[in-house]
């Protein structure tokens, strides 16, 4: 086990977190055009809502859009920053993709091998993925005590935020149990620090505002342009007309 450099940490949330989270949002937000994505996003929710002006029918459609993948993109990027502060820590590897399914992370601590499949949050799956995720799990011990002759495996569904109370999910066949470990716990398994899962919200913090500035212009732009759309192509009489909408949205071709 070594220390964690918390310099070199700092670093790598700066070029490997925030700043590509930043980049795929200005992306995303740059190719955002009412014309793309509003066919993608319910009307019905938006009418739902009570929207009645271009403005708030265009933040909420481009809000929608934005929002849409940005947990899956950051809860990546977060992935790459445990398996980094593990390779740091105890030497921890990523799992080789194709070899391995719904693993991410292999390491070893107090001679103990531990295999982790990473999520963000702990309400990440429903009965089927879960079912996946240990059949995987003893696919993975069996390849591994057949290739290196390691007995003393342990499953781990890791989580980068919340918590469980009950985090041994035991199954008659040993090799389908495994440890749900969540939020701080998760974050002291992999770097022997319990509390680097407050330590690592200052530098996202720090980097973070530096960008934000250059997202907050851009999004401002867009609004405005795509209100000046949605009045082009939805208005009629000075009021949202949400039966051309809906027809936009949904009606077949001819």
């Amino acid at each position: 086990m070594k220390k964690l450099n918390y310099e070199k940490l700092n670093r790598f949330i700066s070029s490997d977190v925030i700043q590509p989270f930043y980049k795929i949002r200005l992306d995303r937000l740059e190719s955002a055009k009412l014309a793309n994505i509003s066919k993608r996003k319910n009307p019905y929710l938006f009418k739902a809502k009570n929207i009645e002006t271009a403005g708030d029918f265009a933040k909420a459609v481009l809000d929608a859009f934005l929002s849409s993948q940005e947990e899956t993109i950051f809860g990546d990027l977060m992935e790459d920053l445990a398996i980094h502060v593990c390779h740091q820590v105890f030497g921890g590897i990523k799992a080789e993709q194709g070899k391995y399914h719904s693993i991410d992370l292999i390491f070893e601590r107090n001679s103990k091998t531990y295999i982790v499949g990473i999520k963000s949050g702990p309400n990440w799956g429903n009965s089927d993925q879960i079912n996946i995720m240990k059949r995987n799990f003893k696919k993975a011990k069996q390849m591994i005590r057949s290739a290196s002759g390691k007995k003393d495996l342990v499953s781990i569904n890791g989580c980068i935020y919340g918590k469980d109370n009950v985090p041994h999910k035991v199954n008659k066949d040993p090799d389908l149990s495994y440890y749900k470990i969540c939020g701080q716990a998760f974050w002291e398994l992999i770097s022997g620090d319990d509390q680097l899962y407050k330590k690592i919200i200052r530098p996202l913090d720090k980097e973070a505002k530096k960008r934000d500035e250059i997202f907050k212009n851009l999004y401002i732009e867009k609004i405005n342009e795509m209100t000046k759309d949605i009045v082009k192509v939805f208005y009629t009489k000075n009021n949202l007309d949400w039966d051309k909408i809906i027809e936009y949205v949904s009606k077949k071709q001819n």
